[in-house]
């Protein structure tokens, strides 16, 4: 039997979740990862961040030869097909999906998860581990069986159940089983969790239920996305991927559902990404309104009214799910870490950054709402005009940036090209909406602005914007061609900046965020939302072939089940940082968008090759 690895390429895994928390499930049927009983709660399976500490849930058959998985078509419903030397299995993992009204006709847990298994041909022997240890793997739960194929844990206040259709032992708080399926039978597994018990027990009579109603919820839900464009697979697994990411009490979109996978192995770059980043709130607007998920953008945007009420009109950067600002970092230092990667980090310190660029990308956000027929009303408005307030008392200090590096502030070019934008949107939308807002102010703080970026923001030896005076590009400033708030993308300094973006910070399609100490030691992988902007820049500029070439190779770097994470080795392949990460899929929809205006403004229409 092939014993599993103690961690798996991070691309080797998938997702699967209910619109609060998700589980990543690797290759080898094993639930590495789960937060319960929301994305930024402690983990009860946190394998993939210390394989000793950490619990794990694993069916594995032995003798396996060659692993397939797939979604089930259009759904995210996860499959996992097993080839061993004695017959083939098929391993069915999901989350129960209901609507409101299924949800008030069938008894259902907090938190339930089910995972089935079939053999169907030959004879197989499969082991299953179930070991469950909240708060990453430093607590032992308290564990009892009841009845017959039914078992008990309790932490705390605490509670969940787990069934099993097959025999199960008990070795202290640690669940082992061995059995065999002969061709045409099933074992049925469940978790059912609840914040205090006691815990709604799951009914195996209502798994085949739950399994078809997931799938209709899934394959009605993508029935809204209305790209019918050339890359219509990869980007519908990129909405379905961001729905699993949002939480659906809130609206929020997490950045990742993990935390501390590193940018590179070994390093420290490993961040907490189970939260929700303003600056993501443009791409995500015109993401999900482009794509026709009216109801979803409708929510983000109430989520950013929401999560900003405490502190408006300064803006954090992020944000939990609730919106609470406070979201103070600290270090796991007994976690060996994914791959000997450390510190292991719980929180965020980048919420006490000061990033000017987030005030221009929220007014970014409600100006693409407003653009796809959203109405704006007055509270909406109250809020822009705080934040352009902000914009115009404090955009020349300096700021710690779009990259949030922990070398101190500067001046960054990107953050005050924003701040422009952001005045030159809210101008726009005050006369097209004709409501009353000191303009002229507006106005001034505007033409200072931009008198600064010419004065100090420009390479003239390069026809290029830098990242800070004095220095050299990076791919923040691809925004310039993304956008027409500021110069138009046909001005000889946007080329000029994609240009020698393209020079200095390309490794084939892929693209470094920037080539300066950030005040961390190590090296990092290339952006993956970085590469899709320079797509979508080379789309604006009317650089179709480039474009086209460039997104072609980038949905090859996906994994096999269409997902992406933060950064990618440009010399292995290999997938790098939180997984999966939303920014990597909007930038995917983003640039397919683009690609699809673009085509359609020139002719002949250029056919896609993939």
């Amino acid at each position: 039997m092939v014993r599993p690895r103690p961690y798996p390429p991070i691309a080797d895994y998938a997702i699967i979740g209910d619109g609060r928390t998700a589980a990543l499930v690797s290759r080898e049927g094993s639930i590495d990862w789960l937060c319960l009983p929301r994305f930024d709660a402690d983990p009860v399976f946190s394998r993939i961040l210390d394989a000793d500490l950490g619990g794990y849930w694993s069916i594995l058959p032995h003798d396996v030869q060659t692993v397939q998985r797939s979604y089930r078509d259009r759904t995210n419903v996860l499959e996992t097909f097993f080839t061993t030397t004695t017959g083939q299995a098929r391993l069915t993992d999901f989350f129960p999906a209901l609507t409101e009204t299924q949800k008030r006709h069938f008894p259902l847990a907090q938190t339930l998860l089910i995972r089935r298994l079939r053999c169907q041909k030959g004879r197989i022997a499969f082991d299953v581990t179930i070991r469950l240890r909240p708060r990453f793997g430093r607590q032992t739960p308290e564990l009892r069986s009841f009845a017959s194929h039914w078992y008990a844990y309790g932490w705390g206040r605490c509670a969940a159940v787990l069934y099993a259709s097959v025999p199960l032992e008990q070795r202290g708080s640690v669940l082992r089983g061995t059995f065999v399926l002969e061709a045409g039978q099933t074992a049925d597994f469940a978790l059912a969790y609840a914040d205090e018990a006691p815990v709604e027990l799951p009914i195996p009579q209502l798994f085949d239920t739950f399994e078809r109603l997931t799938l209709d919820y899934w394959s009605r839900w993508i029935l809204h996305c209305t790209y019918t464009g050339p890359y219509r697979h990869a980007v519908e697994r990129s909405a379905l991927t961001l729905k699993l990411l949002t939480y659906a009490p809130s609206g929020a979109i997490v950045a990742a559902p993990t935390t501390s996978l590193p940018e590179w192995p070994g390093g420290p770059r490993n961040w907490d990404y189970r939260y929700c980043w303003l600056r993501d709130a443009s791409f995500t607007v015109r993401a999900l309104l482009g794509l026709g998920f009216h109801e979803e953008a409708d929510a983000f945007i109430d989520w950013i009214l929401y999560a900003t009420r405490l502190t408006q009109p300064e803006l954090q950067v992020v944000y939990t799910l609730y919106g609470d600002p406070h979201i103070p970092e600290h270090l796991l230092v007994d976690l060996d870490g994914y791959r000997g990667s450390r510190p292991v980090r719980v929180g965020n310190d980048a919420s006490q950054q000061f990033q000017l660029d987030v005030y221009g990308e929220v007014i970014d956000a409600f100006a693409r709402y407003r653009a796809f027929g959203r109405t704006l009303d007055r509270d909406d408005y109250r809020f822009l005009r705080g934040l352009a307030d902000v914009i115009v008392r404090r955009w020349h200090e300096p700021d710690d940036g779009i990259w949030e590096v922990r070398s101190g502030r500067a001046h960054h070019v990107h953050s005050k090209i924003m701040a422009l934008v952001g005045l030159r949107h809210l101008e726009r939308l005050a006369l097209q909406d004709r409501v009353r807002l000191p303009l002229d102010r507006y106005r001034r703080a505007a033409a200072e602005i931009e008198r600064w970026l010419v004065t100090y923001g420009v390479d003239p030896a390069r026809n290029a914007f830098v990242a800070v005076p004095g220095g050299q590009p990076d791919a923040s400033l691809l925004w310039l061609a993304l956008q027409d708030a500021f110069l138009s993308p046909a001005h000889p300094w946007v080329i000029g900046t994609v240009d020698a973006i393209l020079h200095d910070l390309t490794h084939d399609d892929l693209v470094y965020r920037y080539h300066r100490p950030d005040g961390l030691a190590g090296p990092e992988g290339a952006f993956v939302i970085c590469s899709f902007w320079l797509v979508e820049a080379l789309a604006r500029l009317g650089r179709l072939d480039e474009a086209y070439d460039r997104f072609e190779r980038l949905l090859r770097r996906a994994n096999d089940i269409g997902l992406y994470a933060e950064e990618i080795d440009p010399v292995t392949g290999e997938q790098l940082g939180n997984f999966p990460q939303a920014f990597s899929h909007i930038g995917l929809i983003s640039a397919a968008l683009a690609l699809e205006e673009a085509a359609a403004a020139h002719t002949p229409l250029r056919a896609a090759a993939h």
